[in-house]
C-alpha cells in the first residue's frame, strides 16, 4: 500500500482514482474532502467498495491513525488488481496543505465527540455533588466511568445510542440501530 501526501493523493483523485473516507457518517457530513465518498470502517467487507471503475483507490480518515491500523483491511476489501493508498495524515493533513474542504457546520458534532461532552459533564456534575451535596453522588460518577468502560470493552455505547435519538441528530441523518 503507498502512502501519498496531500498533492500527490489530490493529483491521482483529478486523475480519476477515488478518494474513500473510512471515517463515520456524521464526521464525513460535518467536514469532507470534496469528491471523497463515505464509506466508513464498520462497513468495511460487508458492502462493496463504491469504487466505480477506478482502479486507483485511495483512502483516508481524519489524522492517518485510523487507515494505517486497519491497511490490510483496506488492501483486502480493495480487491485484486487495484492499486490501494492512504492520504498520510488525512483531512488534517490535507488542510495543512491548504486543500479545499467542504464543511457543513449546520451539522451537529460527530457522536463520539457528543459521548466525551456529555460523559465528561455527567462525570462533573457527580464529583461536584458528591462533595457539595452528598458523598453517593461519587456512585453516579463510578457508574459512568464502568459504563464507558463496558462501551470501549464491549464496542456497545449506550450513552451514543441514546445520543443519535436525539433530535439534532435524526435531522442530520444519523443511522440509528434498535
Amino acid at each position: 500500500m503507498d502512502m501519498l501526501d496531500a498533492r500527490a493523493t489530490l493529483a491521482l483523485v483529478q486523475a480519476g482514482a477515488c478518494l474513500i473516507d473510512i471515517r463515520d457518517h456524521d464526521e464525513h457530513r460535518r467536514e469532507r474532502i470534496p469528491g471523497a465518498v463515505s464509506h466508513p470502517l464498520a462497513r468495511l467487507g460487508t458492502t462493496p467498495l463504491p469504487r466505480g471503475e477506478a482502479t486507483v483507490v485511495v483512502f483516508h480518515c481524519r489524522s492517518g491513525m485510523r487507515t494505517g491500523a486497519h491497511a490490510a483491511r483496506l488492501v483486502a476489501t480493495a480487491g485484486a488488481h487495484v492499486r490501494v493508498c492512504t492520504l498520510e495524515g488525512g483531512l488534517d493533513a490535507w488542510k495543512q496543505a491548504g486543500l479545499p474542504v467542504l464543511k457543513d457546520r449546520t451539522q451537529p458534532l460527530e457522536l463520539n465527540r457528543q459521548v466525551q461532552i456529555a460523559a465528561g459533564s455527567l462525570v462533573l456534575l457527580a464529583t461536584a455533588l458528591g462533595f457539595g451535596v452528598s458523598p453517593w453522588f461519587h456512585l453516579l460518577a463510578g457508574g459512568i466511568g464502568a459504563g464507558l468502560t463496558f462501551a470501549g470493552i464491549s464496542g456497545f455505547c449506550g450513552l451514543a445510542r441514546l445520543l443519535a435519538r436525539m433530535p439534532w441528530n435524526r435531522r442530520s441523518g444519523l443511522p440509528v440501530s434498535n
